[in-house]
């Protein structure tokens, strides 16, 4: 158990938890008479948890359970594996019949991308194993090596996770071993970075038009800057002032609010745009992206003005999917880099970012006195924990404590 304790130390920070690891380890394989070395099988690692839950308070469990997972994935990464005859250009193919099952299956740009590279990363940490011999353990290791080798955030696990069980479902057409269990990533529970609103109307007053607009609804409406540089213009309903957010996170729409100091200034962004829209209509420019099956459905509605886009791109680009020539949105990182800038022009020494616009308007609104349930349906927030984050920022019952330490004449 040596070498076991060894490979703890470099994957766990808190190194004074190493020898109760390995002693959670060492009380299992007694309780099965296993010897050092030897896996526990799959009935037993669940009845030694289930048996630990009735004697041990759950912090002990938790740690029973992160250490007999560590244990098979060290175990996994000592034997030796005889070489499978894969190749990378079987993982190309396979890569391509994902790319095809991903659009057939109307699945986003940004989520082809993101599935195709952990696929990628998959088999070079199979080292191209031959994808007819991969298992569900070689899913689990790459889970766990993820979460206790890069150090990935728990979001980005899950991300590898959907990616693969996709991967297993769809592209290889088998199910996954019925009991996968991976080290997870370690919850990282940070603040968001918050501006205050003197900082975000010097930030939102150092950008050029377009930028403006884009952050500014950001701020106001609670929007991902993703979400906002997708919008329609048939989306903005200036009569109700609302906001409709189409295939959000987590492919959700909901409604949010339109500021009303933005209408006069957003029609006449939507002049100069409509310019842009008849130039491309007079040039037989292909019609903007339809989500979905849409573009079939309703083949000339990608042609319409209320289906284009309210940020659309100054050039032509090169649909990946088709590769038809069309207009898109703006890019998100250039809205990036025009708010970086903006951000060093105002002075705000904050580590902020775009989205830290979003969580301004959260906060904000808390400190005005919105009830938490209204904020998480304007964030589109599926659970309520994620918005009661905020709660922890609006600092008008902590600025109102004295410190005792005012108290003295020092």
């Amino acid at each position: 158990m040596e070498k076991f304790g060894a490979f703890l130390k470099k994957v766990e920070k808190r190194e004074r938890v190493v020898p109760f690891m390995v002693r959670w380890v060492v009380q299992a394989l007694q309780e099965y008479t296993l010897p050092p070395g030897q896996k526990l099988a799959p009935a037993q690692k669940r009845q030694f948890i289930l048996k630990l839950s009735q004697a041990y308070e759950s912090w002990q469990v938790e740690q029973a359970d992160r250490s007999l997972k560590l244990y098979e994935y060290f175990l996994n990464t000592l034997s030796q594996k005889s070489p499978s005859g894969g190749t990378e250009a079987e993982w190309a193919e396979v890569l391509e019949k994902a790319r095809k099952t991903l659009r057939r299956k109307r699945y986003s740009y940004r989520t082809e991308r993101s599935y195709l590279d952990w696929i990628r990363r998959l088999g070079e940490y199979l080292d191209y194993k031959s994808p007819e011999e991969v298992s569900g353990e070689d899913f689990q290791d790459f889970l766990t090596y993820l979460a206790v080798e890069r150090n990935v955030a728990p979001s980005t696990q899950n991300q590898a996770l959907n990616a693969l069980v996709f991967f297993y479902r769809h592209v290889l057409e088998k199910e996954i071993d019925p009991y996968i269990e991976a080290v997870k990533a370690r919850e990282r529970r940070r603040l968001p970075v918050v501006l205050s609103r003197e900082e975000v109307e010097a930030v939102l007053s150092g950008l050029e038009e377009t930028y403006y607009l884009i952050c500014a609804l950001v701020y106001g409406g609670g929007l991902r800057v993703s979400e906002t540089v997708r919008l329609r213009v048939k989306d903005l309903d200036f009569e109700r002032g609302l906001i409709t957010v189409y295939s959000g996170k987590g492919d959700k729409d909901r409604v949010t609010v339109l500021p009303r100091k933005l209408v006069p200034e957003l029609e006449v962004h939507l002049a100069k745009i409509r310019e842009i829209y008849d130039k491309d209509r007079r040039a037989g420019v292909a019609g903007v992206y339809l989500p979905y099956a849409l573009e079939r459905k309703y083949p000339e509605a990608g042609k319409s003005w209320g289906w284009f886009w309210v940020f659309p791109s100054k050039d032509l680009s090169v649909d990946p999917r088709t590769e038809t020539v069309r207009r898109h949105h703006i890019h998100p990182s250039a809205v990036q880099r025009a708010f970086k800038k903006a951000l060093r022009k105002a002075g705000v020494e904050k580590p902020a970012t775009v989205h830290s616009l979003r969580h301004s308007f959260a906060t904000h609104l808390l400190e005005d006195g919105y009830d938490i349930r209204t904020i998480q349906e304007l964030l589109g927030h599926r659970s309520l924990r994620t918005t009661m984050i905020y709660t922890h920022l609006v600092g008008k019952r902590i600025t109102r404590v004295v410190s005792p330490f005012d108290k003295y004449d020092v």
